[in-house]
């Protein structure tokens, strides 16, 4: 790959994804995608001889725990900064009518 991107590559390829852009734009991203098409041929030069593929820079690991019972709340320390309790349940706003039936 040559590293360039000319005037009519960019024109094909707004066109392609229908986009209208000026003549003075097509001048810029010529110039843009040219840079970044030499950035990665810069990129293609390192060796990578031994180094695994991967799709993410750091390692992913489980983030869940173990489903294993522990120690819980009481009622009152579950709501005791509720804005609103009641006999150790929340209180909220009703959501439900069911005046309909």
């Amino acid at each position: 790959m040559s590293g360039q991107l000319d005037e009519a590559a960019v024109r094909h390829v707004a066109h392609l994804a229908r986009l209208k852009i000026t003549d003075e734009e097509v001048s810029r991203y010529a110039k843009q995608l040219s840079r970044i098409l030499e950035y990665v041929a810069l990129l293609n030069e390192i060796d990578t001889e031994g180094v695994e593929p991967t799709a993410h820079p750091l390692s992913l690991g489980n983030v869940m725990r173990d489903d294993a019972e522990g120690a819980t709340l009481s009622p009152e320390q579950a709501t005791a900064n509720a804005p609103q309790r009641k006999d150790g349940f929340f209180r909220v706003p009703k959501v439900l009518d069911h005046s309909d039936g």
